[in-house]
């Protein structure tokens, strides 16, 4: 029996993209889906609900799963490598629309050692993608933090994370009577209605600013 799995980022706006696909291939080779199981979710892990239920209650021996990319199943090589073995000593068998020897009818082959060309093929195939897919993803990640970084050195975090009390700069005007002496800490805090947290965290906000201008401008 045929089965589809897809699964979709929580930000991707093209939910029916990957269904739609298996959809098309299924129809081109004339095979009966029996269905596609969807997660909207990370593929950061396997804890998915329809993805487990798929693969613990419903795959049997024989059986083969219909994935667009190998990215579909997660992130890293590690994992991904993991479950595709759980699949192949399960006699599950795996077709990636993006790897077109992955679609490959065995059954065409009339030696063994055809048979084990392809497969070797795949597997080299298979482990160079979930590579990519990983390196991707760490890319992904440091380019995140790197723009975060940048909003935190501009002051700009209303877009990221909750929202501001106030802006750096009017802290900072404030925050001068503390350091003339002019009013304690606690006293400020109380005066702006900022938490011990919250005001630290500004605080600490504050002095990289200063060093980082400095840095900039070869202040020691």
């Amino acid at each position: 029996m045929y089965y589809g799995y897809d699964r979709t980022s929580t930000k991707d706006q093209h939910l029916d993209r990957g269904i739609a696909e298996i959809e098309r291939f299924a129809k081109d080779r004339n095979i009966h889906l029996q269905k596609i199981y969807t997660d909207k979710m990370t593929g950061k892990n396997f804890n998915r609900p329809r993805y487990i239920v798929l693969k613990e209650d419903v795959l049997r021996s024989g059986d083969c799963l219909i994935i667009t990319e190998i990215d579909r199943f997660g992130r890293t090589k590690a994992e991904i490598l993991k479950e595709l073995q759980y699949f192949k000593e399960n006699d599950v068998r795996i077709m990636i629309l993006e790897l077109p020897t992955t679609l490959q009818d065995f059954s065409c082959f009339n030696t063994d050692i055809s048979k084990l060309i392809i497969e070797t093929i795949n597997n080299m195939l298979i482990e160079m993608c979930a590579s990519l897919a990983e390196a991707e993803m760490h890319k992904r990640e440091k380019r995140q933090k790197e723009g975060i970084q940048e909003k935190k050195n501009r002051g700009e975090w209303d877009d990221y994370g909750r929202k501001r009390v106030m802006p750096i700069e009017v802290f900072q005007t404030h925050f001068q009577r503390v350091q003339n002496g002019e009013i304690c800490p606690f006293k400020l805090m109380k005066e702006l209605g900022l938490k011990r947290s919250t005001y630290y965290r500004y605080k600490k906000e504050l002095e990289e600013k200063v060093i980082l201008q400095g840095t900039k401008t070869g202040s020691p």
